[in-house]
């Protein structure tokens, strides 16, 4: 037969449990409270750590730091930790918000002017990249007006057909040996609405630069320097003429006469090239006498040298079968 323990004995073996429990938290918390020296480098807390620094202790070797739950550490003040507390704060990118020093209007408005990206990047304290982001549109209308001045038509030929800006400059390049691959086109709009056109093509000295003025409004284009004017000076060779048939009626136009056409010479075209001068000729000169000189007495003429006898002097001459020698 068991025997229960009474209800009152039970009650309190449950309070000095709860005693006994109340005097160990106050005990592990009491050895908590006291002071620990640790180190950077030793110390590994969880990511729920969080230590608040309250100042130096007494020594002044190192940091006092507290934690949520009151308990205290310190940090000795090594280099390392006076090296990471000096080094100079990280310049976090800002905002694109709190950078905006030039608009987008401004970008484009420079780039329509010419200037390059590197150019309004340094000037707008902005990225290139944020430039680029905004020059599509521009470098598409640069384009066009290029397009447009160079099919503006400039004059006709003989056979009145129509010679277009490009026509002309490339017939004034070409056959003065300029690769038309290597030439260069550039356009951009001046202050006035006008457009500023430019052409870099390959010379002798390197490179040559020829502006002109183009107007699109009027549909007008003039240089604007002695380049641009001696490109627009020539038309395009003149083709090959084909054969046409001439009608019997004086009125018809096969008939009318024709403008006399300035067809300029090949030889013109051409540098005129240095005469050299005329490299002078020996003589020949016969060692018999010809009769007329047999007249005159002489017998016989002087032998010329040859090369050998000038370069090295003249040989002993060896005595014939008929000469005796002294």
């Amino acid at each position: 037969m068991r025997v229960g323990v009474p209800s009152r004995g039970r009650r309190h073996r449950g309070q000095l449990f709860a005693l006994i429990r109340a005097v160990r938290r106050t005990y592990m918390k009491s050895r908590g409270s006291s002071s620990r020296k640790i180190t950077a480098s030793s110390v590994i807390l969880t990511p729920m750590s969080e230590l608040r620094l309250t100042g130096k202790t007494e020594d002044g070797n190192h940091l006092a730091l507290v934690d949520t739950e009151g308990n205290n550490y310190s940090v000795r003040i090594s280099d390392t930790l006076r090296a990471t507390v000096n080094q100079p704060r990280l310049t976090s990118v800002p905002a694109s918000d709190a950078t905006e020093t030039m608009s987008v209007k401004e970008i484009q408005r420079r780039l329509r002017a010419g200037e390059s990206f590197e150019q309004v990047a340094r000037e707008g304290q902005i990225t290139v990249e944020k430039v680029e982001r905004f020059s599509g549109p521009i470098m598409q209308e640069r384009e066009y007006i290029l397009d447009r001045a160079r099919e503006l038509v400039m004059r006709k030929d003989a056979y009145r057909s129509d010679l277009t800006f490009s026509d002309v400059v490339l017939a004034k390049l070409a056959p003065r040996g300029v690769d038309t691959d290597q030439i260069s086109w550039n356009t951009w709009r001046l202050p006035d609405g006008i457009w500023h056109i430019e052409l870099h093509f390959p010379n002798r000295d390197g490179s040559g630069v020829a502006t002109w003025s183009f107007d699109m409004a009027r549909r007008a284009l003039e240089a604007s320097d002695d380049n641009g004017a001696w490109l627009l000076d020539e038309e395009l060779a003149l083709r090959p003429a084909a054969t046409a048939m001439i009608h019997s009626e004086p009125n018809h136009p096969s008939r009318m006469e024709e403008p006399v056409r300035d067809i300029p010479r090949i030889a013109d075209l051409f540098e005129p090239v240095e005469e050299r001068p005329e490299t002078p000729r020996l003589a020949v000169i016969r060692e018999t006498p010809s009769v007329a000189d047999s007249q005159d007495g002489i017998t016989a003429r002087a032998k010329v040298p040859s090369w050998d006898e000038i370069m090295f002097g003249k040989k002993a001459e060896t005595p014939t079968e008929d000469e005796e020698p002294n």
